[in-house]
């Protein structure tokens, strides 16, 4: 049966055309050659893998349901997700144990940087509808990637990972899902809130951090990964929501925009102590030989969180889109 979900993006070379026909029943899928000759980190190779993670989620318009377990596709995504793996472990800074990867996290610079801090002081209502657009592509289905782990995970972990998860739900109501929160604040951004729509339009660097918590969140051996990669959402989110609140309320974004970040200074400022004490202490109290893989989720996030950070920048200040498509095309609504 073919499923009713988002449109297919266009393909962004050899690797991701050869997937996109084989979920259309029209094409073989790439030779391992192929694949060998993908950037890691590139266009090519991370939309593939979208493309095959996002089959566990909503699917797409005119694929069929079945494929998502697709033997010969499933092949295809474990070496996709090697090449990948093998890049990360082989760029992420190690840390010596858990508590020094957080510790980094805790220190917020005095002279930050980043993309919540340009936005802050010198960002326009563009530059903000760029971000909500590459951002959506998680929000969206903001909190589903990290469910996969509560299968994984036992005692205080399950139980403190649970509680995080159905505030990200909205607490049982449907008007405060997180997901729901975002598409309010995209429609505030006059953005078009269906899910998936900005997929062309998103960068490499947006789907290797969504990537990411799919990789780590459909594999039990990657559990640990996984929780070391939320708490380092949690642990930075209150104080980045926080900036991004006061861009949108100086850009004049409207209430909604602001409500989904002043909602997350709060909530997350929480979530951070249930993640660092009860997730993580839970997991390495009944597994403390998943220390190095928490602490290698620390700082895959981290560094896939700065190269996205920097493609954006670059763009910024160089008064340039960040965005693929251009703007006089099918982003030009919000540019």
């Amino acid at each position: 049966m073919a499923h009713e979900g988002p449109r297919l993006p266009t393909a962004r070379g050899p690797v991701s055309t050869a997937v996109r026909e084989y979920l259309l029943g029209s094409g073989p899928l790439p030779p391992a050659a192929t694949v060998a000759g993908a950037s890691a980190y590139g266009e090519d190779l991370q939309l593939a893998l979208y493309l095959c993670y996002e089959l566990h989620y909503r699917g797409f318009a005119g694929v069929s349901d079945d494929v998502e377990w697709d033997p010969e596709l499933l092949r295809l995504r474990a070496a996709l997700e090697a090449r990948f793996l093998a890049a990360l472990r082989a760029d992420t800074p190690v840390h010596e144990s858990v508590e020094e990867a957080i510790a980094e996290l805790l220190v917020e610079p005095v002279d930050g940087g980043g993309v919540s801090h340009f936005l802050r002081d010198e960002g326009e209502l563009w530059h903000l509808r760029e971000y909500a657009a590459q951002r959506s592509l998680y929000h969206l289905k903001e909190a589903d990637p990290h469910a996969w782990v509560l299968p994984r995970l036992w005692g205080r972990a399950k139980a403190a990972m649970a509680a995080v998860e159905f505030d990200e739900y909205g607490g049982g109501r449907p008007d405060r899902v997180h997901a729901r929160l975002f598409a309010d604040l995209m429609t505030d951004l006059g953005l078009d809130a269906t899910y998936g729509r900005y997929l062309d339009a998103a960068c490499a660097e947006t789907l290797a951090t969504v990537n990411l918590m799919s990789l780590f969140g459909l594999h039990r051996g990657l559990r640990g990964a996984l929780v070391g990669h939320f708490a380092t959402v949690e642990i930075t989110s209150s104080p980045g929501s926080r900036r991004l609140a006061e861009a949108m309320r100086r850009a004049g974004a409207g209430p909604a925009a602001v409500h989904f970040y002043d909602e997350h200074v709060e909530a997350d400022a929480v979530h951070e102590q249930v993640v660092r004490h009860e997730v993580i202490g839970g997991l390495l109290e009944e597994e403390p030989h998943l220390a190095p893989d928490v602490a290698f989720g620390v700082g895959a996030t981290t560094l896939l969180e700065d190269r996205l950070a920097a493609r954006l920048l670059t763009a910024w200040r160089a008064g340039r889109s960040s965005l693929r498509t251009p703007p006089t095309t099918e982003m030009a609504h919000i540019s």
